[in-house]
């Protein structure tokens, strides 16, 4: 067993890959804003394959801003910012390899001056995010930029040059530094599951240097490229579990190791302020336009994970994988997929979107991954926001049918209770989780009362058709139980319409 360092390199097994470029060679041209699992097996895999090909100037820097990511930073630091990842292929075979891409890795709260001073260094030439949905501060209803975490309002609250605690307080205060010393602004590049992530996190930066200084704005607005992409790669959680069959597999101690399926997909948008690496010759997409590959992503992937998570934990299963080869929920699933999600999407080119769908039931019902449904329902309400609620508008202002979308709201609204079907306690992990308790305590004397919920369903909430289907399928949800109400829509049958609740219980929109 070797403990993972640059010396203990040469020491380790041949089967795991080692890089072959001199770390001590590279420089950091990108500063990275979130460096959890996904990062690591997405983003930081190719650009190592890019210093592999000995482009050394697009290493990483890593920066963490909250209290946990200083987990990351002794993880790193004890282990020369090296670590293992593991991928594994539907059946079963794995490949690990040590990745050396991320150079540098800084804890903002040790030393806020010396993030700041990363940033405003002419090296950096592009900024990218993995802040998760929520990080941005931007309404997901209404599109306005509002601040709620602690830390980006005091950075909205304290005087211009103050040192900043947010990773947006961060990018307005190097950009203003910038601006000041001539240097060339650094791209923003967002790599987050959101709709129009290069566009949210412009709403997200302009939003915050409007409230400092409008002119100032105006400049990032004029100046500054938000690139949209899309990004996909399963990669769950790391346990102690997958850390020690690691170990035992590869002959590798690795402090915090990851772990993804083998399939890969990055498909970005060539807009750069200050140059790019050439992402295109190791197997980058880089596009135009990105918006019909996110929306086929975002309605088809991330959205069936939502689907598949609150009816799977209602019903007591644990693992993605175990959804995905039950025939009652793959036929929901993929129901989803071919008859509400893609009729809403544009053509993709070099897709067929109809044969894209078969392929991501494989992915999901692979259990070398050993994926979590309680890891797909963190933030459910950013979640369903961003991925099913647009599919739901979209469907309504067709006049289309929204039976699955309304069942798969239905289910979050009983798993929001707390309990599943077999009185075992869900997996509650959201920052809007007593705001959103408090709507579905509401619910058995006012029907629909989540929908009156306005960060998730804005508007829409009030449409007639939506709430009807809603509280049917809630009803359903709970007399039935998931199973049989699945069976229901396997038969062609449509929820059952519940009876007419007595006046006192009626209710309308609010």
């Amino acid at each position: 067993m070797v403990q993972l360092s640059a010396s203990a390199l040469a020491s380790l097994p041949p089967s795991v890959h080692v890089p072959t470029y001199d770390t001590a060679r590279v420089r950091a041209g990108i500063v990275h804003f979130g460096v959890g699992g996904f990062h690591r097996a997405h983003q930081a895999m190719y650009l190592d394959r890019l210093l592999e090909r000995g482009d050394t100037e697009w290493g990483i820097c890593g920066v963490g801003v909250l209290p946990f990511d200083s987990a990351m930073r002794d993880a790193l630091s004890a282990q020369d910012n090296l670590y293992t990842l593991v991928t594994k292929s539907p059946d079963g075979e794995s490949r690990a390899q040590i990745v050396g891409s991320i150079v540098e890795y800084l804890f903002a709260p040790d030393d806020p001056g010396v993030v700041l001073a990363k940033l405003i260094d002419p090296a950096t030439k592009i900024v990218s995010l993995t802040i998760t949905e929520g990080g941005y501060s931007v309404d997901d209803a209404t599109g306005a930029f509002d601040p709620r975490d602690e830390d980006t309002l005091a950075d909205l609250a304290a005087p211009t040059g103050a040192e900043p605690r947010s990773v947006l307080g961060f990018l307005v205060a190097a950009l203003r530094e910038r601006r000041a010393a001539g240097t060339v602004p650094f791209t923003v590049m967002s790599c987050d599951n959101i709709q129009g992530n290069g566009h949210v996190a412009r709403r997200a930066v302009l939003g915050f240097a409007e409230h400092q200084d409008v002119a100032f704005a105006a400049w990032i607005a004029d100046n500054v490229a938000f690139p949209s992409s899309m990004v996909d790669r399963i990669t769950p959680a790391m346990t102690d579990e997958t850390r020690t069959d690691i170990a035992a597999e590869f002959g590798v101690e690795d402090l915090w190791p990851v772990r993804s399926e083998s399939f890969e997909q990055w498909v970005l948008e060539d807009s750069f302020t200050a140059g790019r690496p050439a992402l295109e010759d190791v197997g980058v997409q880089i596009v135009a336009d990105v918006e019909p590959y996110e929306l086929m992503k975002l309605r088809l992937l991330n959205a069936s994970h939502q689907a598949m998570g609150y009816l799977g934990i209602l019903a007591g299963v644990e693992f993605v994988h175990d959804v995905c080869t039950d025939p009652l929920f793959v036929e929901f699933l993929l129901g989803y997929m071919h008859e509400e999600a893609i009729p809403t999407l544009r053509p993709v080119p070099g897709i067929v979107l109809d044969e894209y769908c078969q392929p991501l039931i494989s992915r999901f019902s692979s259990d070398a991954i050993r994926d979590t449904l309680a890891r797909q329902v963190v933030d459910g309400s950013d979640r369903i926001a961003k991925f099913l609620v647009p599919v739901v508008r979209d469907r309504l202002s067709a006049g289309q049918s929204i039976d699955r979308c309304v069942l798969v709201i239905a289910a979050w609204s009983v798993f929001l209770e707390g309990r599943t079907e077999s009185g075992e306690p869900t997996p509650m992990v959201d920052r809007r989780v007593e705001e959103l308790r408090a709507h579905v305590r509401l619910e058995l004397e006012h029907p629909g009362s989540l929908l009156d919920y306005a960060p998730v369903f804005g508007e829409l909430g009030k449409d007639t058709r939506l709430r009807e289907q809603f509280i049917s399928a809630r009803t359903a949800l709970k007399n039935q139980g998931v199973r049989a109400v699945l069976s229901s829509l396997s038969r062609g049958q449509r929820v059952p319409k519940p009876p007419t609740p007595p006046a006192t219980l009626r209710t309308t929109t609010r």
